[in-house]
């Protein structure tokens, strides 16, 4: 018999009553089958009823599954993000995700379960930073690929920073726009062959991470999907910290990149970039030209600097005071003009 495992993933669904039972449509209720229910019949373990997976309640359960490519690293990026979430006890509702067009916004919307903002190709942030100055209350996080961040939304993501408005962004780089076919992006890698660079792609990428770092962002971090805990605790770390906060997830694409460079397979490219990282720490003294052949992982960047969100409130708040100090004194001296 197969072992009876306890997850600490799981608990157990309440029973609904035999008048709930009887409302409820007939739909299919995933996670209620043993996987190997048919397979071995005769070691089958018997669960006591239902089961569901805690971090459900931060998915819109309608959209699932996903529709992401077989091996994709979003589905990871999602997994990631809602653990965060949960371990940062954080309620949805203080949240509101912004994305913009491309595979890995697909991540917050329609997946996550917050207030979303699903925009147009390459103005997240902008999006973010009105949602952010509005609503300083929220926890304002930008969920979007390498070409809609770095690409067309590249000048709003470098001036956000430099403003260092207390945004978190998520960057999920997969080097190539997926979405459209193949096309080559700011990250694509020198040499590498895609749908518009048929032959050799003959620009050098963004290291996008660093480009952030230089241009002023408070918390700057590389992770590959590979690194799932290191990237969940990075996170968090994003999320918590005050100022415009930075991580890029370096994340395989079997489909879209893996057929341009041969690499088709989800765990081989999970394996390259395992192989290809190396933590920022070990990487003082290597020469450029090692460091353009590997990922340096890690905090990057971490420093306290004046948001710019507080100094807009500070802002306002001195600004109507004055007027309200100029409107009584222009009320007294109307009122000594007139005699009243």
């Amino acid at each position: 018999m197969l072992r009876r495992l306890i997850d600490p993933e799981y608990f157990e669904a309440a029973a609904p009553s035999e008048v709930e039972a009887q409302e409820t449509p007939s739909f299919p209720q995933y996670g209620t089958r043993d996987p190997l229910l048919g397979l071995c019949p005769d070691e089958v373990v018997d669960r006591p009823g239902p089961t569901r997976h805690r971090l459900l309640r931060y998915l819109r359960e309608e959209v699932l599954p996903t529709t992401f490519c077989v091996g994709c690293g979003g589905g990871t990026v999602l997994n990631a993000f809602a653990h965060a979430v949960d371990e940062m006890h954080i309620d949805p509702r203080e949240i509101v995700c912004v994305t913009g067009i491309g595979c890995s916004s697909w991540i917050p919307s329609p997946y996550f379960l917050c207030d979303t903002l699903h925009t147009t190709h390459g103005r997240a942030i902008a999006f973010a930073s009105g949602v952010k100055v509005m609503r300083p209350d929220m926890k304002v996080i930008v969920i979007a690929g390498d070409g809609d961040l770095a690409g067309i939304g590249g000048n709003h993501l470098i001036h956000a920073a430099r403003r260092n408005l207390d945004l978190t962004v998520f960057l999920v780089n997969n080097f190539i726009y997926g979405m459209t076919g193949g096309q080559v992006s700011p990250t694509t890698p020198f040499g590498t062959r895609t749908t518009t660079t048929p032959y050799l792609n003959l620009e050098h990428p963004f290291k996008i991470a660093d480009v952030v770092a230089a241009a002023g962002g408070s918390y700057v971090a590389r992770w590959t999907t590979y690194h799932v805990f290191q990237l969940m605790e990075s996170m968090q770390n994003a999320i918590h910290k005050k100022g415009f906060s930075f991580v890029e997830i370096i994340s395989q694409c079997p489909v879209s990149y893996g057929k341009m460079t041969g690499t088709s397979d989800p765990v081989t490219m999970l394996q390259q970039l395992r192989d290809a990282s190396i933590h920022v720490d070990d990487s003082k003294g290597l020469s450029e030209e090692e460091l353009d052949r590997a990922f340096v992982v890690g905090k990057l960047v971490e420093r306290q600097r004046a948001e710019f969100g507080d100094g807009l409130q500070q802002l306002i708040a001195r600004r109507r005071e004055s007027l309200r100090t100029e409107g009584d004194l222009r009320q007294d001296t109307s009122a000594l003009e007139t005699g009243r």
